[in-house]
């Protein structure tokens, strides 16, 4: 490439019936000075060139590095949405089997009252019926005794009213008699 020095220093020959010469040196003056300037301005043009090439670069690797980033960063919200949800699927599944649970128990522990309840029942019916029985037969004991006691006291009446005396064997009955009537009193719970 022509500098403008080179177009400076250029000599030409001279030659009959050339050119004027103060006019081509006055042209190439002219020219020296718009290619210097073309020349200068071609330089730093050049210079402005590389400099926003290196920009460009940088912008382009900035780039980079932010597509990078964007895209590890959806990467791990998906991966911690992913999580958040496969938790809480977990949470909500633990929670329906401890309510599970809880409601079997609930219902087991329902059935077990309503059979303690049920057993009860019989139990109460069953002893209702066998303290009535017992009554009962007390109250038949009692009035067989009354009975007894009554037919005694009409028999000694009796036998005072006739004069007639007891026998000892007699005695003796009516000892054993009174002795197995204070057990069955004993029994009531008297």
């Amino acid at each position: 490439m022509i500098t403008p020095l080179d177009i400076q220093n250029k000599e030409f020959k001279k030659a009959f019936r050339g050119y004027k010469e103060s006019e081509v040196d006055q042209f190439l003056d002219d020219i020296i000075d718009d290619y210097e300037s073309l020349y200068k301005e071609n330089l730093e043009l050049k210079d402005k060139i590389l400099v926003l090439s290196e920009q460009i670069k940088q912008y382009n690797n900035l780039e980079e590095t932010l597509k990078d980033t964007l895209i590890v960063a959806q990467s791990t919200a998906d991966e911690v949405t992913s999580s958040a949800r496969h938790k809480a699927q977990l949470i909500v599944e633990d929670a329906e089997m401890t309510a599970k649970k809880l409601i079997d128990a609930a219902d087991d522990e329902v059935r077990n009252i309503r059979k303690e309840y049920e057993y009860l029942k019989k139990e109460i019916f069953i002893f209702k019926t066998r303290y009535q029985s017992f009554i009962e037969a007390q109250l038949i004991t009692l009035d067989e005794f009354y009975a007894k006691i009554e037919g005694h006291d009409i028999n000694i009446s009796s036998h005072e009213d006739t004069g007639d005396y007891i026998k000892d064997s007699e005695e003796t009955d009516l000892e054993s008699q009174d002795i197995n009537l204070e057990r069955s009193v004993d029994d009531l719970g008297a």
